[in-house]
């Protein structure tokens, strides 16, 4: 995945406004708790703890209904951004990008993510005992090396990246050769020497979830290659967005621009606040409930349904300066008998795909207990399918103002 902007958190000093204490919250708002509490006799300051929103809201904000293609407005995207819109749409190196060891060692060093798979497989062994199993984006071969761990009777992965070169000779030199064969291919150019195979196995996520759309080539194996009865490691993924403070960062961000070395560089503002921020987002920073946004699950969905829009609704929780929105997902392995959650929030421990936060141009200052509600439209770049487009509306309690910002996320 493609590396991009990071910063490590860090509670400010000698500020009014002091993170730690203020922000910091039982377990409420975190998706994978049931929690509900809640305080009498407020102040202003007093936190309101409201339970997550568990069901999807259909939007019906203009602009947020009707034909995908609608949804994202490029001319008006690039209408205040510098140069030819052309730049923002580079070569595919989507593949060449996956050669690099690097990207490798930090997804294997990710113990979330290759934790979660590994226990995945190896408390549900009686699933893959003797099973055929196919590896989706195989990469270095640990999961088809866990699968194979587990009983497998053959794993297939498949893999286009040059990194497929180098886990040949991985599995020869654990002497696995007889349990895993690397195809290097495209899947959709993909030859297996099976018909069908009786599990999939894949860690297709990207920032965002969605981004580089790895999923459509599960999606495909899915329907080309499982049996009916098979099954899908993981099946089930979720996305959440809630309100974060971060106006000292943004500040820094967005507002350094005036002034670079003693030059004006400001007319690089528009673009940077276009640019949703990959990184680590603490609970400390979270300023309201939480909102799912989209639920899928993985043996039904299709592709064309990828490209998704949903409303959404959080109430404030403190008195404090909205600064944007953060957005996070879990995965889950839910139809196995020891279920396992792979989660990427602020409120579990960190994982190399981080939160995704979208700024908003003005800061707006809030209070506890009124509701942000809007809508949110996600659909693939109409010129590199691997980017995402987003489109957020922003409808605020204590004003009529609505604000409606388009992002990229390339």
């Amino acid at each position: 995945m493609k590396q991009k902007i990071f910063k490590e958190i860090k509670t400010p000093k000698n500020n009014n406004i002091i993170l730690g204490e203020k922000h910091n919250r039982s377990d409420n708002n975190n998706p994978n708790s049931q929690i509900i509490e809640s305080q009498k006799n407020q102040n202003n300051n007093s936190h309101i703890y409201v339970k997550k929103t568990e069901s999807i809201t259909k939007s019906t904000e203009p602009g947020f209904t009707g034909d995908p293609s609608t949804w994202f407005n490029d001319e008006k995207y690039y209408e205040n951004l510098p140069g030819n819109s052309d730049i923002y749409h580079k070569k595919d190196y989507y593949f060449n990008s996956y050669s690099n060891f690097y990207i490798h060692e930090e997804m294997l060093k990710d113990k979330v993510r290759t934790g979660a798979y590994q226990k995945a497989i190896l408390e549900n062994k009686e699933i893959f005992k003797d099973k055929i199993v196919l590896d989706v984006g195989s990469g270095t071969g640990i999961l088809s090396f866990f699968a194979a761990q587990a009983g497998a009777k053959h794993v297939y992965g498949i893999e286009f990246a040059d990194i497929a070169d180098y886990s040949i000779d991985i599995i020869k030199k654990n002497n696995m050769q007889d349990k895993i064969t690397i195809i290097k291919s495209k899947v959709e150019e993909a030859e297996l020497p099976v018909e069908k195979v009786d599990i999939i196995l894949s860690e297709w996520m990207g920032y965002f979830l969605l981004y580089e759309s790895m999923l459509d080539c599960v999606l495909f194996a899915r329907d080309k290659w499982l049996k009916k009865d098979g099954y899908m490691f993981p099946d089930r993924a979720q996305m959440f967005l809630a309100a974060v403070e971060d106006k000292n960062y943004k500040y820094r961000k967005i507002n350094s621009w005036n002034n670079i070395y003693g030059f004006n560089m400001n007319c690089i503002k528009e673009a940077a606040i276009a640019e949703p921020l990959i990184d680590n987002c603490t609970e400390n920073y979270i300023i309201s409930s939480t909102c799912k946004i989209f639920d899928i699950d993985i043996y039904k969905i299709k592709k064309e349904e990828l490209d998704f829009m949903s409303g959404y609704e959080i109430q404030f929780n403190c008195d404090e300066c909205f600064n944007g929105l953060v957005s996070w997902f879990n995965v889950s392995f839910n139809k196995v008998k020891n279920k396992v959650i792979l989660p990427t929030g602020p409120y579990d421990e960190p994982t190399h795909w981080k939160q995704v936060v979208f700024y908003i141009e003005d800061n707006v200052y809030v209070k506890n207990g009124e509701k942000l509600k809007g809508n949110i439209a996600v659909i693939k770049d109409k010129k590199n399918f691997r980017f995402i487009n987003v489109k957020i509306s922003y409808h605020f309690d204590n004003n009529d103002k609505v604000i409606v910002q388009q992002y990229k996320l390339t």
